[in-house]
């Protein structure tokens, strides 16, 4: 029986609108003069075991307010920076009576509270007023997978056929990796997240309209994932080990140690993936090729099998209460082995007559290396927030990829069959340095943040093609290409932040010089741009009541091509399908408006407009001499404008069963000449995700997720729905220091793309299926003192260098 993906998520949907009808507790934080502290963190935990209930931030009148607070008992905490942690409570709270918060006040340099056990989980989705959280640690379903998987499942985060990230309805997503650029292609990053254990992350940043501090690449928004990183004093450490199963096996394990004693913090982690997947491509196109029309049927099916290793290490030292030193190296090695098994058919279309069977047969070898060295110092005054960061990092990526291909071609006339071998060897060395400079000066009710950044970018790729008949090998020199890049940006930005009353003013400029020389040796074509850009951007926001904000903000942002994009290297899929970069690719230029809306600081809605200029996209076309040859590349059209509604609910139903839903509603419209015709086309989408989680009694929880993307629109193609069921359940046992949980991804294995284009002569239907339904069994064992420390007044120069490192490395 076929399941309809509709009445599910009805159900779903149905039961995330219900609400109970609960109290709203009020307080307000205080220093010890008795003045208002403004942006203290204040949390409120149940008595019974210290789990986290709800958490606020303070105004500017050191109020803040917990709205929708059940029956029960509470504890209060609250903290900020340079302060001692506060305590009250416990606070009882009855249907019959709204008790009156006690008054938290805050204490400098006074000797901390005992450290308290904080057995509490963050919810999986948090929003928050510049950003949405995705918090993977911790989550049942996230265990024994991937960081792409993951990302899948982010509010209005869409993976397309072709490994590219769309958020919104946009592409020009910005990935980070712990705050520093990811330097790779689409299909790169997807290999990169697809080998990354979701068990190494924490939580995943999505920021849809970054502000002045951040790099101005990226249309659509940043992405960060951000990695494990131990916290607590004394020794400790975590220990994963998992395996799964779909078509292929798979199996993960990792290691997270961290060692803090006095002014030192140690810190390091390392993973290993292994696995073994598929994906599996059907393509039907029409053709007109010696005045008739020519139908072909292709079936590629792709077994790989995957290794990733991973690391991360460092050490962060306080020379005092003011200077912090750090360094640290995180790095990958990544190695993947891949099948070809390709059949094509060409038929006549008036009589279906087979003219060709094209067997198509190889290996693809790929190996990948990145390491990265960072060190950075964190310098703080006597006022809190006064500081002053610097980073320099180097990064060196390696990576070779090797085809080995065979073509074999079946006519009616057995004289007319050919065989052609095929080698290619295509190794890329890519060298990044970087360095940064941040300001922050706190002033009365505000800050300015100022700061400067240089990036310096080499890349080598020198690809080698061979003709090769029998033991002979004849360089092809149509393809072969030795290509050099290299790029410099200089940036600098300016920040400034006020609060009048109930109103929050942020307004930034960010300056950017870029140049880049793209040359190919082999075919002595030397591409040179040098081009100064600014980005202002701007943020209102206003409380207008304590359950009702208001927010305005507006950026403009840039989207750079990867290095493999302009690269005008020819990558085989087989004799008629291939990829080819484009030289000649532009940056595209995005300005966008927002608008948003928070309810009780829960509920958020977010209207969005934004027109991205000389917006690039991949588009198949047909080659100009045979028309029997297609290939897809880059290209940039003129314009695209996207609408956009998003809106987040959290809904408590019981004690024991919560939901955090999302829905994003987008229209997009692409225009501007291709293929020799004006494209002019539009599409209304939507995503959905509903995420349940469950507390069972005996330290049982579960969890059950669902998402339903609706057709979409990528330049000339549409795309058909796509949706999913997940589920999972973890136990915790020896005294919550081990867990053991059981998830299932795609329970009814409907994850399958399948798109359509009819323009510019190309008609074709595409259709993607992966191994995406697979149950993965991961134990998790956390040993060593657990206790969490006491916030110091410094900050941690490891968290805080990560967060503010911005997307660190730049194109």
């Amino acid at each position: 029986m076929k399941i309809k993906p509709i009445p599910l998520f009805c159900l779903l949907l149905c039961a995330a609108t219900a609400a109970t009808a609960q109290t709203t507790l009020k307080g307000k934080i205080v220093d010890d003069a008795n003045k208002p502290l403004e942006f203290a963190t204040v949390l409120i935990l149940d008595a019974a075991d210290s789990a986290m209930v709800k958490g606020a931030i303070s105004d500017a009148e050191g109020n803040y307010v917990f709205p929708q607070i059940k029956d029960g008992r509470y504890l209060l905490s609250a903290t900020m920076m340079g302060y001692a942690k506060g305590w009250a409570g416990p606070v009882t709270v009855s249907g019959n009576s709204t008790p009156s918060l006690p008054r938290l006040q805050l204490r400098e340099n006074v000797e901390q509270l005992n450290a308290v056990t904080v057995v509490g989980q963050k919810p999986m989705i948090e929003q928050q007023a510049d950003r949405t959280v995705l918090n993977v640690e911790g989550s049942i379903l996230a265990s024994g997978g991937n960081a792409l998987e993951v990302l899948e499942r982010a509010p209005g985060v869409i993976v397309d056929k072709d490994d590219n990230i769309n958020l919104n309805g946009k592409n020009g997503v910005i990935v980070m990796i712990d705050g520093r650029r990811t330097r790779m292609s689409g299909t790169e990053v997807a290999n990169l997240l697809r080998n990354m254990p979701s068990d190494a992350i924490q939580k995943v940043d999505i920021i849809t309209n970054p502000s002045a501090k951040y790099d101005a690449d990226g249309n659509s928004g940043i992405i960060d994932i951000r990695t494990k990183k131990g916290k607590s004093d004394g020794f400790n450490g975590t220990i994963n080990a998992g395996t799964g199963y779909g078509r292929y096996e798979k199996a993960n394990g990792g290691i997270n140690l961290n060692y803090r004693k006095g002014s030192y913090n140690w810190f390091g982690n390392y993973n290993y993936n292994y696995g073994r997947r598929f994906s599996e491509t059907f393509l039907d196109r029409k053709v007109e090729y010696n005045n008739q029309q020519i139908l072909f049927d292709q079936n590629n099916f792709r077994p790989f099998t995957s290794h990733n290793q991973s690391f991360k290490a460092g050490v962060d030292y306080a020379l005092n209460d003011k200077n912090t030193f750090g360094v640290s190296a995180t790095g990958f090695v990544n190695s993947w082995n891949l099948s070809l098994n390709n059949n094509t058919y060409q038929y006549t279309a008036a009589n279906n007559q087979l003219i060709e069977e094209l067997l198509t047969r190889g290996t693809v070898d790929n190996g990948m290396s990145n390491y990265s060295f960072n060190a950075n110092y964190l310098r703080t005054f006597g006022k809190p927030g006064h500081e002053l960061s610097a980073d320099v990092e180097y990064t060196l990526f390696n990576g070779e990829k090797t085809d080995n291909i065979t073509n074999s071609s079946f006519y009616a006339d057995p004289e007319q069959n050919t065989r052609e071998v095929i080698t290619s060897i295509t190794p890329s060395d890519i060298d990044i340095i970087v360095g940064k400079l941040d300001y922050t000066l706190p002033l009365e009710k505000g800050k300015i943040e100022l700061g400067a950044k240089t990036s310096f970018v080499t890349t080598d790729n020198d690809v080698q093609f061979f003709n090769v008949f029998g033991e002979v090998k004849e360089v092809d020199v149509t393809r072969t290409n030795h290509y050099l890049y290299e790029e410099r940006i200089n940036a600098a930005y300016a920040n400034w932040s006020r609060q009048f009353g109930k109103l929050s003013v942020q307004t930034g400029l960010r300056a950017e010089h870029t140049w880049y020389e793209g040359n190919s040796i082999t075919r002595q074509e030397v591409r040179t741009r040098d081009y100064l850009e600014f980005f202002p951007s701007a943020f209102l926001q206003y409380t207008l009541s304590e359950n009702h904000q208001l927010g305005l903000s507006y950026s403009r942002r840039i989207d750079r091509p990867s290095y493999q994009m302009l690269n005008p290297f020819v990558y085989l899929l087989d004799k008629y399908t291939y990829f080819q970069g484009n030289p000649d690719l532009q940056p595209q230029f995005t300005n966008q408006l927002q608008a948003n809306y928070t309810f009780k600081k829960m509920y958020s809605m977010n209207v969005g407009y934004s027109h991205t200029s000389e917006v690039y996209t991949q588009v198949p076309e047909l080659n100009e001499e045979d028309e029997r040859y297609s290939y897809s590349t880059m290209k940039n059209l003129a314009d695209l404008y996207n609408m956009s509604v998003n809106i987040s609910a959290p809904v408590d139903f019981t004690k024991w069963w919560s939901a955090q839903n999302s829905f994003s509603l987008y229209h997009n419209r692409y225009k501007g000449p291709l293929m020799g015709e004006q494209l002019d086309t539009e599409m209304l989408s939507y995503n959905l995700n509903i995420m349940n989680r469950f507390k069972l009694p005996r330290d049982f929880s579960a969890e059950l997720t669902g998402f339903y993307n609706s057709p979409q629109v990528y330049g000339a193609m549409r795309s058909k729905e796509m949706w999913a069921i997940n589920a999972g359940v973890q136990y915790t046992f020896m005294n919550k220091a081990a867990t053991l949980k059981l998830n299932v991804n795609d329970i009814f294995k409907t994850m399958r793309w399948q798109g359509t284009q009819n323009f510019g002569g190309m008609d074709m239907t595409i259709r993607n299926q992966w191994e995406s339904r697979q149950a993965r069994l991961t134990f998790t064992y956390n040993f060593g003192n657990k206790d969490v420390k006491p916030i110091r007044r410094r900050k941690s120069a490891g968290e805080e260098e990560q967060r503010r490192l911005d997307s660190g490395n730049q194109n």
